[in-house]
């Protein structure tokens, strides 16, 4: 059993984890080689994405352990969402598949002598701990040949536990993953078969033969950066926005004005960030919306599809039009960049992946919103009730940072609302936060993290 010990300026702890260990499925299940859809496999998706689910102790599970609980659940589920145990292989042209060999998902036990009260402020991204919940397992980083899953439960001294996940991206996204996990915790709480089955069909999302773009895609342009980015100095923070805060936004724009929630805190973001950056007033700025397209299908993609299906339009002004004009502007420029999705817009996408090579995403001035609030990870329940945070471990996808997660959380208050990290260079986040507040009219600050995660920097 190997011990390692983390801290942070307020918190001291060692973790004892177990060898990894691969978990396979409990019975033998097809191998076959399953292709992957041409918007799964594009480069901006070629990560591992960590996630963490955070529970407190239940007097009715004191003679449950929770790993073994998930363990045997995990081994159950993978029953019926095969292609997770497989690895992933690379043809020609850089396409995808899954090589459903059955070999399993990497899981690692762990005790850390901690309790949940001693955590405290830990408890929401980014946690300064991270790579002691997740181990970094040597070769695991890689997309191909490599475990799909890395899992980590780590029990707490107080009888509490922290479920953390690594998932290759390729393989879900936000919907996708949260069918997965619901599967998962529905194992572990008796069923013997997940109430929504899997349904891969990835055929639906592939590029047309021949492939032809049809609509304009500045999510995806060329663009020379004459400044050289660095991920240097750079340090994360969380925000809250609370129905209070929700609201004076909402009186920033006209009465009359329609916008959702979601479009209220993009445009906030996008403006406080942008300030922040100090960047000049005639370059182009970029708010990329993943917006998800399964009811956007005609017929709509079937219920049970875990694979990515979405895209992100970008909304695309320059500097200073984002942050002279009334806010409003903003706001209608997310709402508007949001209605481009249609079956068509994401079949173009697939259709210009096969043609550019799976190219990455635009990096430069960009900034992209993914609303995972809407899913509630914290209802992933496997038996311990509730998780006290579900949703992501930090801001970013990859080496890129400019990605922020919006995650259902209460506040100190005990207030529901939406929770987000970011990661700026400090002097930016210093800008930001006071931008931040002023467009709030909040005095009070959070607490500034590093953004120092070994697991996640790579």
């Amino acid at each position: 059993m190997a011990s390692s010990s983390s801290s942070s300026s307020s918190l001291k702890f060692t973790v004892r984890r177990c060898q990894p260990q691969l978990v396979p499925p409990a019975i033998l299940t097809p191998h076959e080689v399953k292709p992957l859809s041409d918007i799964d496999d594009q480069d901006g998706l070629r990560v591992h994405l960590p996630m963490i689910h955070i529970y407190k102790k239940q007097a009715s599970m004191a003679e449950k352990d929770p790993v073994q609980v998930i363990r045997q659940a995990l081994s159950q589920t993978l029953v019926f969402y095969y292609p997770f145990a497989g690895r992933l292989r690379e043809g020609p042209n850089r396409k995808l598949m899954v090589d459903c060999t059955g070999e399993g998902v990497m899981f690692i036990e762990a005790d850390a002598d901690v309790t949940f009260d001693q955590l405290g402020d830990s408890l929401q991204p980014p946690f300064p701990c991270f790579h002691e919940l997740l181990y970094d397992v040597p070769a695991t980083q890689q997309i191909t040949n490599t475990p799909l899953l890395l899992v980590q439960v780590t029990r707490l001294k107080c009888g509490g536990f922290i479920f953390a996940i690594a998932f290759n991206h390729t393989m879900c996204d936000g919907p996708g993953y949260e069918q997965f996990m619901s599967a998962w915790a529905e194992m572990a709480r008796g069923a013997t078969k997940p109430s929504i089955a899997p349904v891969w069909r990835r055929e639906l999302l592939m590029a047309r033969d021949p492939p032809r773009i049809t609509c304009k895609h500045r999510e995806f342009e060329q663009i020379q950066d004459m400044l050289p980015s660095s991920n240097q100095n750079m340090v994360q923070r969380s925000f809250f926005f609370g129905p209070l805060d929700i609201a004076a936004l909402r009186r920033l724009i006209p009465q009359h004005q329609h916008c959702t929630t979601f479009d209220l805190i993009t445009a906030c973001l996008w403006r406080c960030r942008t300030k922040a950056l100090q960047i000049e007033a005639d370059e182009d700025v970029r708010m990329m919306c993943i917006v998800n397209a399964r009811g956007r299908f005609n017929p709509p993609l079937p219920v049970g599809y875990y694979g990515n299906a979405f895209a992100y339009p970008a909304a695309v002004t320059t500097a200073g039009k984002l942050c002279r004009n009334p806010f409003g502007y903003a706001v209608e420029l997310i709402n508007k960049v949001k209605g481009e999705m249609t079956e068509e817009y994401l079949q173009s996408v697939a259709d210009l992946m096969v043609i550019k090579g799976r190219c990455l995403f635009t990096t430069v001035r960009s900034y992209i919103v993914s609303h995972l609030a809407r899913f509630n990870l914290r209802q992933v329940d496997f038996g311990w009730g509730d998780a006290v945070y579900g949703g992501v471990a930090q801001a970013g996808v990859g080496s890129f940072l400019g990605v922020s997660y919006f995650c259902s959380a209460k506040n100190g208050k005990g207030e529901e609302g939406i929770i987000f990290p970011i990661c700026l260079p400090a002097e930016a986040m210093e800008r930001f936060a006071e931008e931040f507040n002023h467009m709030l009219g909040n005095k009070s600050q959070p607490q500034c993290l590093p953004c120092n995660n070994k697991y996640f920097m790579k």
